[in-house]
This record gives structure tokens, C-alpha cells and sequence, in this order.
């Protein structure tokens, strides 16, 4: 077992599941480590509703991100500041991987409808069967978000480590068409049938180089609040290029970049 391995066994044993899972699920987990421990074969997949939502949710176990991200979702909470935010009845949800965060917004803002985007196909699958307790709040479109209306390819090389919350969407290679749909977020808002985003909800793994470029001028205005993951500084400098006419509040959640109240800046002469 490496350092890190060895860290995350530490931070795993000192998580009051009770709280997170109540006990029924604690149990279940507490006996899926065991086994997988004593070098035993388990389930494919663990069915568990956190506190923090109304309907149960799906994780698979094997070579899967799904515990990662329900770890910085239902444990670590890295979206609990936004619940602060008022008034929310239109969340985007770009980059929705298998449905956890779209979820905890459909809970922490019961009035919201969620318009869901993700181009892996079996995170779609996933994303699909726990979202569909909340019925006509959520729409799910099975694709990539981009500069335009276009089409896009898989990176095969992931920006993380080789895990499915890590792939990339890219312009198709010379020649190719491309297999993934892709939208602008203006399309998307049309999709939606709204006026006003009132929280957008970004992680697509550095495709955010394209999506705020100079055809964000268009949509921008109609955003109220957004939390985005940045994925280095190529990104960090281009998203906060196409926030330099606006004013907000900056915060920060582990990885996670906040503008909240975001506002037209007001010109001095």
C-alpha cells in the first residue's frame, strides 16, 4: 500500500458515516471494505442515500471515480456555501458525471428545475437512473459543452488518471466528424426555456478554455451564479477574462472557484 493509499484508508476510517449514511448503509459499506480486505468479490455497485438528499443514489465500485465524487459532494460538501444562494429556479449543470451534484441541487433549492450535460455515455447511464426519482425538474442531454454548436471527440489520454470524471472533449481530429454532440451554453439556455441561469455549474475538464472564450459575451448576462472547477492556469486566466466586466463575490470551495451575485460592472468616466 503507497502513501496515498495509505492516507485515504486514514480519512475513510475517520468518517462518521452514521451522519453522512445513517446505519443501515454504514453497515453495508463497512462490510463491502471488509471484504474487499479479505480479497473477496463484492457488489459491482452500492446503493446509499446521504442526508443531504430525498431519493438513494448509485456508486460503482470497480474502477470507478463515483466514490471520489460523492466523497467531495455528500462529505466533504464542497458545494455547501451555495446554499446560501436565493431565489434559485434554473441550475445548469455542465459536467453532471453520474448525477451526484445535480442531485444536491435539486435538494438544496426544491423549486429548481436542472438541465444536466454529460458526453460520457456510461456516466449518462448512471447520471440517468439516479436522477430519475425527481421526474420533470431534471433534463438530461447526453453531450459536450463547447464554444458553439458543434461536434467533439474523446481525448483517449484523460487529464486525471484514467478515470471516467477525468475525460476530455475535444474538436474531432482532420477528416473525422466527431461523435459527441456538443452545445454553447446560449444554446443550452435556450434548451432550458429561461431567461436567467441563476446558478451554472461547471466541470469539463479544461474545456472550459473554449466555452469561456469570445462567444461567452453573449450569454454571460444571463448568469447569475457560478461555481467552476479550473483545471490550471490556462483556465483560471480565461474564465476570469470573461468575468472582467462584472462584478461579484469571490469565493473559494477546496476545488472549486465561486462568483456569486454576479452584475454588470458599472462604468466610471
Amino acid at each position: 500500500m503507497n502513501l496515498l493509499e495509505s492516507a485515504r484508508e486514514v480519512i475513510l476510517a475517520k468518517i462518521d458515516w452514521w451522519r453522512i449514511i445513517g446505519s443501515r448503509s454504514t453497515i453495508h459499506w463497512h462490510l463491502i471494505r471488509i471484504g474487499q480486505k479479505l480479497g473477496l468479490r463484492g457488489p459491482d455497485r452500492w446503493r446509499v442515500r446521504p442526508r443531504q438528499v430525498s431519493h438513494a443514489l448509485t456508486a460503482r465500485l470497480r474502477g470507478s471515480s463515483d466514490l471520489r465524487v460523492f466523497f467531495q459532494i455528500f462529505v466533504i460538501e464542497e458545494y455547501a456555501s451555495l446554499r446560501s444562494l436565493d431565489n434559485v429556479a434554473t441550475v445548469l449543470d455542465l459536467g453532471a458525471n453520474v448525477g451526484y451534484s445535480s442531485a444536491y441541487f435539486l435538494n438544496c433549492f426544491p423549486q429548481a428545475r436542472v438541465l444536466a450535460v454529460e458526453p460520457d455515455k456510461q456516466n449518462m447511464e448512471s447520471c440517468r437512473a439516479n436522477l430519475t426519482p425527481y421526474e420533470d425538474r431534471v433534463t438530461l442531454l447526453h453531450g459536450a459543452v463547447w464554444s458553439d454548436r458543434t461536434t467533439l471527440s474523446f481525448l483517449q489520454k484523460s487529464t486525471r488518471d484514467g478515470a471516467e470524471w477525468g475525460r476530455r472533449t475535444v474538436p474531432p481530429t482532420e477528416g473525422s466528424a466527431g461523435e459527441i454532440e456538443a452545445w454553447d451554453v446560449g444554446s443550452l439556455i435556450e434548451i432550458a426555456r429561461v431567461d436567467t441561469v441563476d446558478l451554472l455549474k461547471v466541470d469539463i475538464e479544461t474545456a472550459e478554455l473554449a466555452v469561456f472564450g469570445e462567444t461567452a459575451k453573449k450569454w454571460l448576462p444571463c448568469v447569475r451564479n457560478i461555481c467552476i472547477e479550473l483545471h490550471g492556469p490556462d483556465c483560471e486566466e480565461t474564465f476570469f477574462n470573461a468575468l472582467a466586466d462584472f462584478d461579484y463575490e469571490l469565493e473559494h470551495s477546496d476545488e472549486l472557484t465561486i462568483c456569486k451575485n454576479m452584475r454588470p460592472r458599472t462604468m466610471t468616466h
